[in-house]
C-alpha cells in the first residue's frame, strides 16, 4: 500500500500521460485498430485511508481509447480478477454479442480469461467504457472513448482534454448496497432539524407544517433526500481536490473540454467562472451550438462544450454534486500545482410535494392516510423550497425542475433559460440535432415506462416489475416506436436503453430533436421518447443509477426480425 500523496502523483502522471499509454496498447493495420486492457486490483488512497480499488491496465480511470469512425475494432480484454468481469461500449452501436452486458447476449468473462470484443465503427463522438458486473463500475472499471471523425468535425478546436467524473467511497459496494436495503436513508446526512419545522411553522402556520412533516414520514422519505448515496469523494479524471487535475490552454484558444459523468450516483452541475461554454455535443452527437454558463450532467451522460479564453491565467473547472455534499475540481491553465481555493458550497435544496405531482399512491410508501394529504393547489402554495445561490437567483427552473430540463409533469415545455445579466444554464430544450433525422414516421408502438419503487425496502422497478420478475419487451425490427417514461419516485434516474439512441421530444422538430443514449427523468415527471428499432438483438434498458439497477430498475428489450419479415 502506498501513501496518499504518492499515489495521486502516480495516478496524475498516469492519466497524463494516458494518450502515450494508449499507443502503447494500439496497433492500425489495414483499417483495423487493435488494443489491450486488463481488468485487475490496485490499492489506492482517495480518502487520506487505503483502500482497494478495481482497475483498467493499473489505472483510473483506464486508458483513453481513440478510434476512427469507420474503422474495424479489436479489444482483447482480460480478466485478471477472481470473479467475472465484463467491458460495455456505452452509446457505441455494436452488435448485441459485443455489447458486454452478462445474462442478456454475453456470458461475461471468466477469472483469468480472455475476451475479445470485434466490432466496426458506425458513429463519431465522446463515449466511455465501463464494467457491467455487479459493483465493478463504482470500483474504478471504467474509461474514456474517443471517436473522431471521418470529415471535418462540426466543432473545429485547437486542444482538447477529456474529463471524466466519478464518485469513491472506501465502504464495499455490496455493502453500500445492503445498508441502503435496510435503510434507505442511511447515506442521507442532510435530514431536517427542529429548526427546519420551527422555521417553516413559522412561516406557513403550524397546522401545515405538521401535516407537511406526516407526509412526508409516511412516505417514508424526506425532501432533503436528493441522492441516495452521499459521503462520496468526487474524482476528476481520477483524482482529488488535494491535487486538482490540471489542464494546459493558451489564451485566444478554442479548447474542447469532453466531459463524461462516470459516477455511480452522482449528478453534478458544472460551471467555469470566467470563459463562457458553448454546448457541441450531447451523448456523442453534435448539436447547434448552446452557449452556457453552466449545465447539469446525469450519471452517464456525456456533453462537450468549446471555451475560448482569453487571458493567460487559471480558470477553475467547478463540478457540484447536486446534492451539494462536495465538489470536484479541476485547473484550465495558469502555474500547475499552485494553491487552489475551494468554492464555498451553494445551499441545498429540498423537494415539495408538488414536485412529487401530488399522486403518491403508486410509490407504495406503506400508504399516506387520507387526512394527512395535502391539497396544496387549494391553498395556492407549495413548501418553500430553498434556493440555491446560482440557480434561483438566475430566476429559472426550481433545481429539481433542472433535474429533467425543460419537461413539466404534463409534458409541456418551458423556454430556454435566461436570467438578468446573461447567466444561462442548458436545459433539454435548448438541444438541436446538428445532423437531421432520417426517420420521420409516426410511432406505430406507444409503450408507457413507469418508474417506481418501494423506498422502505429500496427496491426499484420499471412497470411494476423488479428485473428478475420481469416480461421483456418485444418489438419488430424497422418498427418506430414511442416511450413515455412517468417517474412516480422523488428521485432522478437517467435512463439507459443500449444497442440505439432515442429522440428526445424536447419541443424541437421532429427533424431536428436531438438523439442521446441517457434520458435524464425528474421526481414526479413525465418525458417521451421516440426511436426506431433498427438494431436486431437482445438489449438492457434501466435506470444508469448503479443501486438502482442492482435493486431491480432493469428490463431486457427484445427487437426481432422474425415478425417484420412475415409482415412483408
Amino acid at each position: 500500500m502506498i501513501g496518499r500523496r504518492l499515489f495521486l502523483a502516480s495516478t496524475a502522471a498516469l492519466y497524463a500521460a494516458a494518450p502515450s499509454l494508449a499507443k502503447a496498447f494500439t496497433s492500425s493495420i489495414g483499417g483495423t485498430r487493435e488494443y489491450t486492457l486488463s481488468i485487475g486490483e490496485i490499492g489506492v488512497n482517495f480518502t487520506g485511508s487505503p483502500s482497494r480499488a478495481l482497475a483498467v491496465n493499473g489505472q483510473i480511470p483506464g486508458p483513453a481509447l481513440r478510434f476512427v469512425d469507420g474503422e474495424d475494432v479489436v479489444i482483447h480484454v482480460t480478466n485478471n480478477l477472481d470473479v467475472m468481469s465484463s467491458i460495455h461500449w456505452h452509446g457505441l452501436l455494436v452488435p448485441p454479442e459485443m455489447d458486454g452486458v452478462p445474462g442478456i447476449s454475453f456470458d461475461g468473462i471468466p477469472p483469468g480469461e480472455t475476451f475479445t470484443y470485434r466490432f466496426p465503427i458506425r458513429q463519431a463522438g465522446t463515449y466511455w467504457y465501463h464494467s457491467h458486473s455487479a459493483y465493478q463500475e463504482q470500483q474504478g472499471v471504467y474509461g474514456p472513448l474517443i471517436i473522431e471523425p471521418r470529415k471535418a468535425d462540426p466543432a473545429p478546436f485547437d486542444r482538447e482534454h477529456t474529463i471524466i467524473l466519478s464518485d469513491w467511497l472506501d465502504t464495499d459496494p455490496a455493502d453500500v448496497h445492503a445498508n441502503l436495503k435496510s435503510m434507505s436513508d442511511y447515506y442521507n446526512y442532510a435530514q431536517r432539524t427542529l429548526g427546519d419545522f420551527l422555521d417553516f411553522a413559522s412561516d406557513e402556520g403550524l397546522n401545515l407544517a405538521t401535516n407537511e412533516r406526516l407526509a412526508w414520514g409516511n412516505m417514508r422519505m424526506t425532501p432533503t433526500d436528493l441522492s441516495d448515496v452521499s459521503g462520496y469523494t468526487f474524482l476528476m479524471n481520477g483524482q482529488t481536490n488535494d491535487r486538482p487535475w490540471f489542464g494546459e490552454i493558451s489564451p485566444g484558444e478554442r479548447v474542447r473540454l469532453r466531459f463524461i459523468n462516470a459516477g455511480a450516483m452522482s449528478y453534478f452541475d458544472i460551471r467555469i467562472p470566467g470563459p463562457r461554454m458553448t454546448v457541441v455535443e450531447a451523448d456523442g452527437q453534435a448539436v447547434r451550438p448552446v452557449p452556457v454558463d453552466e449545465f447539469r450532467i446525469a450519471v452517464a451522460e456525456t456533453y462537450d462544450v468549446i471555451v475560448e479564453p482569453q487571458d493567460d491565467k487559471a480558470y477553475q473547472i467547478i463540478a457540484e454534486a447536486l446534492d451539494r455534499s462536495g465538489f470536484s475540481i479541476g485547473q484550465l491553465g495558469g502555474l500547475q500545482g499552485a494553491p487552489m481555493i475551494l468554492p464555498s458550497p451553494r445551499p441545498r435544496s429540498f423537494l415539495s410535494m408538488d414536485d412529487m405531482g401530488g399522486d403518491h399512491g403508486n410509490m407504495n410508501h406503506g400508504g399516506m392516510p387520507a387526512e394527512i394529504q395535502i391539497d396544496h393547489a387549494a391553498m395556492g402554495h407549495s413548501m418553500p423550497m430553498a434556493t440555491e445561490m446560482d440557480h434561483a437567483a438566475m430566476g429559472h427552473a426550481s433545481p429539481m425542475e433542472m433535474a429533467a430540463p425543460a419537461i413539466t409533469r404534463d409534458n409541456e415545455h418551458v423556454p430556454p433559460v435566461d436570467a438578468p445579466g446573461g447567466a444561462r444554464v442548458l436545459t433539454y430544450q435548448d438541444l438541436v440535432a446538428l445532423e437531421p433525422n432520417d426517420d420521420l414516421r409516426v410511432p406505430d408502438k406507444e409503450l408507457t415506462m413507469t418508474l417506481g419503487g418501494n423506498m422502505e425496502r429500496y427496491i426499484w422497478t420499471l412497470n411494476g416489475d423488479k428485473f428478475s420478475e420481469a416480461t421483456p419487451i418485444y418489438l419488430d425490427y424497422g418498427q418506430r416506436v414511442r416511450i413515455t417514461y412517468v417517474n412516480e419516485t422523488m428521485m432522478n434516474h437517467p435512463m439507459h436503453l443500449h444497442g440505439m439512441f432515442v429522440e428526445l421530444e424536447n419541443g424541437q422538430p421532429p427533424e431536428t430533436r436531438p438523439r442521446k443514449h441517457i434520458v435524464n427523468v425528474g421526481p414526479g415527471r413525465r418525458y417521451s421518447v421516440t426511436f426506431t428499432a433498427d438494431e436486431a438483438g437482445e438489449w438492457a434498458f434501466h435506470c444508469h443509477l448503479l443501486y438502482h439497477m442492482a435493486s431491480g430498475m432493469m428490463s431486457k428489450v427484445v427487437v426481432s426480425r422474425v415478425n417484420a419479415e412475415l409482415s412483408q
